[in-house]
């Protein structure tokens, strides 16, 4: 049996290591059997010939949410901590000025400036590196996929039947609960040297993870008709409005008092709507360019000099949608063909 060590990874490979379960949906992009849906609204960045992807502002507003949550936390804790110590030690000092003075005093709000300062410091670097740093641009006349590592630095290509695709999923674990956490991770390899760039897309769900991949997946060798456009930009994740549907969402599913519990104080004291604002900012600043180099590598070609897809590829994909037909999914379909079945 081969020794799958040995080797670059496949479409239909699995791998199970310290709690985490990766599933490769490429090299050699197959269909994947999910609907395709992107929440970063690719049909905004995407003609005929290139399609740009980059983190959406659903990241940004996740970043910004867990850090106002954090540093309320801790002013709620404190405020609670100080509150019950000066109770404690109220036949000593007045409960009321003791609690004030320990509440409003240097240290306690000093640690709680550090750690905003700290924290802001991170997030403007993220929003720095992102500024820097072009998106990924998938060329479909080309079949070539193109990243720029940082401003500055030399263009890595590669073949877009080469790119490695795979979702893994894991968990989190906190003193709170286990907490499942789903990535879409694009692996670019320099045939030069071998080393492979990681490019990581957290997703809400398993299927969302693959439903990303499958939509850029369908733009390469469908075309921008392919994409998935029936989501406003409005409600795009991250937005005010995604927001707002989120909300009635939970509102008509759950009970007045959950409601208010579970999410109404939870999003008040995580920043509300200022998260979204501060990720539509983020969105609209100015992004890194490409070079001449690229920006002519992005022209459209004639007919006669764009690239087609290898006949393996157009071999495998008829026979995984025969699968399809008969009610395999993608790991039944592989788990079949491996013989692992």
């Amino acid at each position: 049996m081969e020794n799958r060590y040995d080797r670059l990874p496949r479409a239909g490979d699995i791998e199970r290591e310290s709690g985490t379960e990766t599933i490769y949906l490429s090299p050699k992009p197959v269909p994947t059997g999910v609907q395709p849906f992107s929440a970063r609204q690719l049909h905004r960045y995407a003609d005929d010939v290139i399609l740009d992807f980059a983190i959406s502002r659903g990241s940004f507003e996740f970043m910004a949410r867990a850090g106002i949550g954090a540093v309320m936390f801790l002013l709620i804790f404190l405020f609670f901590t100080t509150g019950f110590g000066s109770w404690i030690r109220r036949d000593i000092e007045p409960f009321w000025s003791s609690w004030l003075d320990f509440f409003t005093s240097i240290a306690v709000w000093g640690f709680v400036g550090a750690l905003a300062a700290l924290y802001l410091c991170v997030f403007f670097f993220a929003i720095r590196q992102v500024s820097n740093q072009p998106p990924i641009r998938f060329n479909r006349q080309r079949r070539e996929v193109v990243f720029v590592p940082k401003k500055g630095m030399p263009p890595r290509y590669v073949r877009w039947e080469e790119v490695i695709a795979s979702v893994s999923t894991s968990k989190l674990i906190t003193q709170y609960a286990v907490i499942p956490e789903f990535k879409l991770m694009i692996g670019l390899r320099e045939t030069k040297n071998g080393d492979i760039l990681w490019v990581s897309v957290p997703s809400g769900n398993f299927n969302q993870a693959i439903a990303e991949w499958e939509a850029i997946r369908v733009y390469m060798e469908d075309g921008p008709q392919a994409l998935p456009i029936a989501q406003s930009d409005e409600c795009e994740a991250g937005s005010v409005a995604y927001f707002h549907m989120c909300r009635n969402g939970y509102r008509a599913h759950h009970s007045l008092l959950r409601y208010v519990w579970g999410f109404v104080i939870i999003q008040f004291f995580s920043g509300w709507t200022i998260p979204c604002h501060l990720a539509a900012w983020i969105n609209n600043r100015p992004k890194a360019g490409f070079s001449r180099e690229v920006l002519d590598w992005s022209l459209p070609l004639l007919i006669k000099e764009q690239a087609l897809p290898s006949d393996e590829l157009i071999k495998e994909s008829i026979k995984i949608r025969d699968g399809f037909s008969k009610g395999q999914n993608f790991l039944d379909y592989f788990k079949i063909k491996f013989g692992e079945v």
